[in-house]
């Protein structure tokens, strides 16, 4: 935060740290939330779910609550549902599917999916590769009002937002580059 940092974006979402909490409460930065079942070494058997879409709305609403209980303000928070984070690929996608579940919490959303294993499961690419499918999601995104995306490369992403707002919009809207 001394160098200008503006956003704290904590994977275990306050659990790994008992002090994160106080640091953000005494700060001015935004909190990123994300849902966490634990450390990596232990996440692939963190993945037992009856219905993810409500648990991980209700743990990562718990990890919220404990944040503010703690001082941190409501509008510092981003929630963040951890794809790819102690969930197999068809609970990401189904996460997906659901997140306008997500963003009817009242908290600014982020999603990262930028390479991830599950989008390389379906497109049969190596990490390097998968941009093209991360930036498809981050359409996916746009069109259920996400507010922001973590990806590696930028200018994909720019044109899938670009292309989806312009699909969006009506027909008055568009304004030729060369006009």
């Amino acid at each position: 935060m001394a160098a200008g940092a503006s956003i704290i974006n904590d994977v275990s979402g306050g659990l790994a740290d008992e002090k994160m909490f106080s640091v953000v409460a005494n700060s001015e930065v935004d909190y990123v939330v994300m849902h966490w079942r634990g450390h990596s070494d232990v996440m692939t058997q963190l993945t037992d779910y009856v219905d993810v879409v409500a648990q991980v709305r209700t743990e990562l609403l718990n990890q919220v609550a404990a944040a503010e209980k703690s001082g941190v303000k409501s509008e510092r928070i981003i929630i963040d549902t951890g794809i790819g984070f102690a969930k197999t690929s068809a609970q990401n996608w189904e996460l997906l599917r659901n997140i306008d579940q997500f963003n009817q919490l009242g908290y600014r959303q982020l999603v990262g999916v930028s390479r991830k294993r599950f989008l390389g499961e379906l497109v049969n690419r190596e990490a390097q590769q998968r941009d093209s499918a991360s930036a498809a999601v981050t359409s996916w995104c746009a069109q259920h009002q996400v507010w922001a995306v973590r990806v590696h490369t930028i200018d994909p992403h720019l044109d899938a937002i670009a292309v989806t707002e312009m699909l969006s919009a009506s027909a008055d809207q568009y304004r030729s580059p060369k006009s």
